[in-house]
């Protein structure tokens, strides 16, 4: 499946929480960057981004579930413990899941291949990456990570915890990129993105409270690609989060590699449902010829359809961002 921050004020104040830092890390996933400044001069602090309330669609439709905003839900709480980075330089992100008594979690349900995805989202959404940490023994999550712009971020951790009766929770934690910000644009609505020489058309409308069809069709030199390969149980995963305050979005792929329905391309079907009215970001990860790239979309759910076009620029391979 909240505010913007000051840098330096917002990283001593997590720090303060949060302590020292432990461990090592590894797993550098999908990447997306994208977006031009607003002005030409540098800022020294993120600006304060209001936080939409839940059930607050323009709507009038009933809102859906978001995840995300809380860093404690059911008994869990995602303890982070690298709470600030240096833009542009790598550094190892850390963390936890606590339970009620304060315990790390060490059993989970393995989704999508994974134990456990990390989302790290910019808050202007220009900067994406889905990340998978190694976990140690005692319950320590860690992964490299290496933000390209300073400003504030928010950390999501998708798991479900290993009882039987557990349910599916996505916790949100704020992360500070230290230097200088400057402030930048979420791109236009398009219905076409560019992800290292692919390119890939969305089809479909995200609606607030309903569930709707989308489809991503890929395509590389003007020829749709039928041989997309799986990544992580699927032959596709998209994140969307909404502008303002990142609410998460879970958004499930219809039918999986090997269920005798599913075709490995050109398109891709999710079933999404917007938790209000307003401006999202959506991330698709898709692997072919052994290369997981990432083209990102801005939409707008309760509003007309965008325009066609070419949008925006992100993702791997043949844009410089190699995995």
């Amino acid at each position: 499946m909240q505010t913007g921050l000051k840098t330096t004020a917002f990283a001593a104040a997590l720090a303060a929480t949060f302590g020292a830092a432990y461990g090592v890390g590894q797993g550098l996933e999908p990447v997306v960057e994208d977006g031009g400044p607003v002005s030409a001069h540098d800022e020294r602090h993120a600006p304060t981004s209001p936080a939409p309330h839940e059930g607050d669609g323009r709507d009038g439709h009933e809102t859906a579930p978001a995840g995300g905003l809380q860093v404690s839900e059911n008994g869990y709480t995602l303890d982070l413990r690298t709470p600030t980075v240096e833009a542009g330089r790598r550094a190892d992100l850390r963390f936890a899941v606590r339970d009620d008594s304060g315990r790390a979690v060490t059993d989970y349900q393995r989704e999508h291949d994974k134990e456990l995805h990390l989302i790290v989202a910019s808050r202007d959404l220009l900067t994406y990456r889905h990340l998978h940490p190694t976990r140690a023994a005692d319950g320590t999550w860690s992964t490299p990570v290496d933000l390209p712009r300073a400003g504030g971020y928010r950390v999501f951790a998708d798991f479900t915890p290993g009882r039987k009766d557990a349910e599916n929770l996505t916790l949100g934690a704020d992360l500070a990129a230290s230097g200088p910000y400057r402030p930048q644009r979420l791109p236009e609505p398009r219905d076409t993105a560019r992800a290292g020489g692919y390119e890939v058309r969305l089809e479909g409308a995200l609606r607030p409270g309903r569930g709707s069809g989308l489809d991503l069709t890929v395509s590389r030199d003007g020829k749709p690609v039928t041989d997309l390969q799986p990544y992580l149980g699927a032959y596709g995963h998209l994140a969307a989060l909404r502008s303002g305050d990142l609410a998460y979005l879970h958004v499930h792929p219809n039918g999986e590699p090997g269920d005798g329905s599913t075709e490995p391309g050109p398109a891709i079907s999710f079933t999404a449902t917007a938790p209000s009215a307003g401006s999202y970001r959506m991330f698709l990860d898709f692997k072919h010829d052994g290369v997981v790239r990432t083209a990102a979309f801005t939409v707008e759910a309760g509003t007309p359809a965008p325009d066609s076009g070419t949008g925006d620029h992100g993702g791997r391979g043949g844009d410089g961002h190699g995995h």
